[in-house]
């Protein structure tokens, strides 16, 4: 199927994923350059990335706190939706496409249901990137192996629902695809996804690490010569790499699971409540702190703090100081000098969002 050079399964066991990302090497760019150059429209930032660091053990301790605290739940949510898959789609196969790297995690513990339902399920991982959308080359090999019909996209949540609208823009007009694409998400405040375990903002344990919980990828980089999107591997974060043993927990947790609701997708009278909900907080956010650049608002908890950890903020907004869920992220503000503001239920469906300062 595949007729180019891959980074295979990254350091995830090579039945769980196979990724269509091809293995480039890229020069570092300092974070606050890179914000420069976003900001001026320089650059655009899937061209670029910055270095990943370890996780402190401070990090590493809070991420075992949310996974203690939150891993049953994330199990129940699992099982949910991949029970609500194998009812909806009826066909031989499935074939879960989870975009780079916040879909791994879910799309590998999918694929393991799926398996345990008895279901026929393959799980590729490949890049989208907002403003230039889904890599229709590796989009391609997976649908001359499964067909289109077959094809569920896999993301780990939705924050303002950039990334259902760049699917959304993708595949327009493209007749083997419904309109409304089938993406699945475990939490999707916003209401843009097709198919979500729920629409509260939680911590996802999977969701406050970076490459050490995704197979040791990087987030995804443009290609300047086209053809299939790349990544850069992380050797370097190898002795703290919890990829594996993260869905190895959760799996054995699903296990476990009695009974769970069967997840459905929303009707179109609760997704248009969700998204007003959501869209009222980031228009009424970026008025109160004079932002015409949405892209600067990053409303949720994985989103605000992997905010924290990749961007310039300017300075954080939580519900509550006091919220567990959002413990990691006041650890890493306070580390870095950001300042935090209570905002109590002006943040809506969101339990926390990051303003990324302007950069002159």
């Amino acid at each position: 199927m595949i007729e180019f050079a891959t980074v295979g399964s990254g350091s995830y066991h090579p039945s769980d994923v196979h990724f269509l990302l091809r293995p480039m090497q890229i020069d570092a760019t300092p974070v606050e350059e890179k914000e420069r150059l976003i900001q001026t429209n320089q650059r655009h930032y899937s061209e670029m990335i910055s270095t990943e660091s370890a996780p402190t053990q401070t990090h590493m301790d809070l991420y075992a706190r949310a996974l203690a605290q939150n891993g049953q739940r994330m199990a129940t949510d699992v099982v949910s939706l991949a029970m609500a898959l194998n009812a909806l789609y009826t066909g031989p196969t499935i074939a879960l496409v989870s975009f780079v790297r916040a879909g791994l995690p879910l799309g590998v513990l999918l694929k393991r249901c799926l398996n345990d339902l008895g279901r026929d399920a393959s799980h590729y991982g490949l890049s989208i990137i907002r403003d230039r959308g889904i890599d229709t080359v590796a989009l391609e090999a997976v649908i001359k192996k499964h067909g289109a019909e077959n094809i569920v996209f896999v993301d780990g949540w939705t924050g303002k629902g950039a990334i259902s609208g760049e699917i959304r823009r993708s595949l327009a007009g493209d007749a083997r695809f419904p309109a409304d694409p089938r993406l699945v998400v475990l939490a999707d405040p916003c209401g843009k996804a097709w198919l979500s375990a729920s629409a509260e903002d939680w911590i996802i344990p999977s969701g406050i690490l970076g490459a050490t919980v995704s197979g040791l990828v990087s987030r995804s980089i443009w290609p300047q010569d086209g053809g299939l999107h790349g990544c850069v591997v992380y050797e370097h974060l190898k002795d703290c790499d919890v990829t594996r043993g993260f869905v190895d927990d959760i799996h054995a947790l699903t296990e476990k699971v009695e009974s769970a609701p069967v997840s459905m997708p929303w009707t179109a009278e609760q997704a248009q409540a969700l998204q007003a909900s959501a869209l009222g907080v980031v228009n009424g956010l970026a008025a109160n702190h004079g932002i015409t650049n949405l892209n600067r608002v990053k409303p949720g908890i994985a989103e605000a703090t992997r905010a924290v950890l990749r961007r310039v903020p300017d300075h954080v907004l939580v519900r509550s100081r006091d919220d567990e869920d959002v413990q990691l992220l006041m650890h890493l503000t306070e580390n870095a000098g950001i300042a935090v503001e209570e905002a109590g239920e002006q943040l809506g469906p969101y339990r926390a969002v990051t303003i990324i300062r302007k950069v002159n």
